[in-house]
């Protein structure tokens, strides 16, 4: 109420007199008044001296002018700040991946489309990306993690097949494809707790009745890689996760019954965003299976 007084205050200083003071505001004469009348009479002060229709400043009315000046310019900027993020030249989007092989296309397009917004882009395990999710220290999360909750809005991204990543001069590589008991004797890298291609994998090799020779946990998917290029084990890995390299042959794997999904979420209350809005307008979703 007092900012909505002010501004009438500041109208009629400037207009020198209710008529058209109402009328730049767009508001009735009464209600630009009685606006005064309140202000007043609620600090016990006379702002204008009345000649007639005509208002002049009294002594405390110069004082407050200025002070109700600041308050209608900051009044405008907020509202230019407001139409500008609405319209996406200028912000920011923080986006949390477990890989970045799903959703690089899309952020390219968003940074194309919005150049104004700076994204930040983190990558962790599936637990990590959705509890930061939930923290609010991300907009949108990927992850091949299932999550259900009502505070979630998710969308499949992607399906994947597993196969498994060997070095090229591996016994096994120059299979057209292999079975999960061709893993038995090896020694298989996996992710760390948390991983849900870990999980996938412990689900798969339960199912087939495989235990690998030796198990060597390495917390990064690139540093998994980096180690099956050289010789240290294999592993099993998403096909679309597996990065072009000379010394790297991914199989096909012809009992993996299991694929691995990709999934974008979002906090529901937070889809309205227009940064967020416009990102999940650019993914092309796969039936929810």
């Amino acid at each position: 109420m007092l900012i909505t007084e002010l501004k009438s205050f500041y109208a009629v200083a400037r207009a020198g007199n209710v008529t058209r003071a109402a009328q730049q505001l767009g508001v009735s004469q009464p209600t630009v008044t009685g606006q005064l009348k309140s202000l007043e009479a609620r600090y016990g002060l006379e702002l204008f001296h009345r000649r007639g229709r005509a208002l002049q400043l009294s002594e405390d009315g110069r004082r407050l002018l200025p002070m109700a000046e600041q308050l209608v310019q900051k009044e405008l900027e907020i509202a230019f700040h407001l139409r500008d993020a609405s319209a996406l030249s200028h912000g920011s989007l923080r986006l949390g991946l477990t890989g970045p092989y799903y959703l690089m296309p899309v952020i390219a397009r968003y940074r194309s489309q919005f150049p104004g917004i700076s994204l930040s882009l983190s990558v962790a395990n599936s637990q990590s990306v959705l509890q930061a999710l939930r923290d609010y220290q991300l907009e949108l999360a990927s992850s091949s993690v299932r999550a259900e909750g009502p505070e979630l809005h998710r969308v499949t991204l992607a399906r994947d097949d597993l196969r498994l990543a060997v070095r090229r001069d591996h016994r096994l590589a120059r299979r057209g494809n292999v079975h999960l008991a061709d893993i038995a004797p090896e020694t298989l890298l996996q992710r760390e707790p948390g991983s849900m291609t870990r999980k996938v994998s412990e689900r798969l090799l339960e199912r087939a009745g495989v235990q690998p020779a030796e198990i060597l946990e390495i917390a990064n998917r690139e540093a998994i890689i980096q180690a099956v290029v050289h010789g240290l084990g294999c592993c099993l890995i998403p096909a679309h996760e597996a990065p072009p390299h000379p010394d790297l042959v991914c199989l096909d794997i012809a009992d993996a019954d299991i694929q691995t999904e990709e999934y974008l979420y979002c906090l529901k209350e937070r889809m309205q965003v227009q940064s967020i809005a416009r990102f999940l307008e650019l993914v092309t979703p796969l039936p929810d299976h």
